[in-house]
Order: C-alpha cells, then structure tokens, then sequence
C-alpha cells in the first residue's frame, strides 16, 4: 500500500514544491515542529544514531529511552513507529542506497510488532536544507517514493525536509534543525542536538567513513549494542588530510561546507586518526566477532568482554 497523508493515498511527487504546494499543512507543521522546545535527555537512556545507521526498539526496553540523531545537513532522519505496539525505529540516511535501506526500517519495527495489535505505522521525515546542488532536494524524493512502493500503510506525520528545514541567515540557506530525538516510551519526536555519541564513536565513524553501508546497531532483545565487524583496507594516503587546513576539508569532504556544525571539522580528523591507528579492523574484532556493548547500572556503555559473549 502507499504512502498516506490524512489517511489519503500520495502522489508521487516529481519535486519538493510540488509536493509541498499539494500537501499545505505539511507546511503549518514543519513550522511547528521547528520551534518546538525539546526536553533535556538524560545521557543514561539515550541510544545515539550516526550516519548510516538505524536502531530499533520498544517502550519495554530498559537500556534505551531516546533514540537519537544529529549533525544532518543534507542527510534526513527517519522516524518510523507502530502506535499500538510502540516499536520505534531511528535511522540518519545519506544518499548511499535508500531503496535497499527504507525495507529494513520497515521490518524492523514490524517485527517488533504483533499482527493481532491495533495501530498503524506513522512516518516522520526531517532534514536536509535548500542547498545549491540540490542534494537535500534529491534524497527527500527518493524517501517519499521509496516508503510510497513499500506493501505496508505508512502515514507520514511529520515532515521537515528541504525547502520546510530551510533557513536563511547572513544570506546562507542552513537547516533549521539538525537533529531529532524519538522518546520511544512516549512516542514524542522532538528536536534537538545530543553530545553523547557512544559507545564506540570512533569505530563506528571509521565504519561510514570508509563505505560502510546502513547498519542495525541494536539488538533490542538483548538490548545490546553491536558494532562490526568492520572492513577496510590499509591507507596511510588519508593522513594527507590532517596536514590540510580547515576550509580545505570542508570543501572536500562535507556536502555542505558552509553550514557544518562547528565539531565537524575535529570529527573528521579523529576518524581518519582512528584509521590511521587501526590501518586493519581486524584486531578491533578477535575471532571475527563484532564488538557488543551493555547499559550499565551508573548508565554508561560498557563493552562486553569476549568470555561474557560465549
């Protein structure tokens, strides 16, 4: 079945303004959502999403209260949730291959969802901007037509993309709200920006940085999560970028220089330092098996050992 709004089926659309010049009140709302005031997030229930990754849970877990993302600019959020069953799914999408990526959001939270339960699947969509190659443009169009060829109703609820995430100051178009949180106890999509990034930032940052393509990075049922294991090749040539100056950077290895939060830059250069500490991942990974982290009682990460995994 297609993707719904107000319960009717969608057009295609073959532009943002098009879609959005059709659906008006997507307009009202993105408005709204854009200055709604989140709620501190304690750091001890908070799951964090990068770049290329999704997780998925329900208001049963006692590790995770907040999935959550941020440092979107041309990149969207994806919010996917059952409102009878309350299984939630996260996901940070870059342009790498959203039709392979959107089916895996969606059996994600199905799966965590009985068939006998009442309630439907509702969508929310924030991110990108009106950016000057039309990156954001381009991958808010390829999520609209990927959920609306999925079998399942989907109801887009929120939708913040482009053109209704633009906003203009000193006369550069920049995202209103680059990040976004889903308490998955309450179902509240909310915006905000989240500076515990764990467990395992590094690693998982090297991960996206050297191809890796969109990962599930939790197992609800054991509420673990799990990293790896990794593949990359030996490249020493990436510390060419740490002798580079700022602007350099940007302009190379950002889709939107001009509007990177201020951590980008640093962000950059301790992945590719990670890199170069760990020219081969497989040492990070004994016997093949990927790195698993619990919650702890003082609500940190902490990786399990290898014992504990047998």
């Amino acid at each position: 079945m297609p993707l719904l709004i107000n319960s009717c089926k969608i057009e295609r659309p073959h532009t943002t303004a098009e879609f959005f010049k059709k659906y008006p009140h997507l307009q009202d709302s993105a408005r709204a959502f854009r200055v709604k005031t989140a709620g501190s997030v304690d750091p001890a229930g908070l799951l964090y999403v990068q770049q290329r990754e999704f997780a998925a849970t329900t208001p049963a877990d006692q590790s995770v209260t907040v999935l959550a993302s941020d440092d979107a600019t041309t990149c969207h959020l994806v919010v996917l949730r059952h409102t009878g069953s309350g299984a939630s799914c996260l996901a940070h999408c870059d342009d790498s291959s959203t039709w392979s990526e959107v089916p895996l959001f969606v059996e994600a939270v199905t799966s965590l969802s009985s068939h006998t339960q009442e309630g439907r699947l509702e969508l929310h969509l924030v991110g990108g901007f009106d950016d000057d190659m039309k990156t954001s443009q381009k991958l808010s169009l390829s999520l609209l037509a990927t959920f609306h060829s999925q079998k399942e109703d989907i109801h887009l609820v929120t939708c913040c993309i482009t053109e209704l995430n633009d906003v203009v100051s000193e006369g550069i178009h920049r995202p209103a709200v680059y990040g976004i949180g889903i308490n998955v106890k309450s179902g509240e999509v909310f915006p905000g920006s989240f500076p515990s990034r764990g467990p395992a930032e590094e690693l998982r940052s090297a991960r996206t940085f050297t191809g890796g393509q969109m990962a599930n990075i939790y197992d609800s049922s054991k509420e673990l999560v799990k990293v790896g294991p990794c593949k990359w090749s030996p490249n020493m040539d990436i510390g060419f970028w740490l002798m580079q100056d700022d602007d350099t950077i940007l302009k190379y290895l950002s889709t939107s220089p001009q509007v990177e939060p201020p951590h980008f830059i640093q962000h950059i250069k301790s992945t590719i330092q990670f890199l170069l500490d760990h020219p081969s991942p497989d040492s990070l990974f004994p016997g093949g098996q990927a790195q698993l982290f619990h919650r702890t009682e003082q609500g940190s990460w902490e990786r399990v050992t290898p014992s504990e995994q047998q």
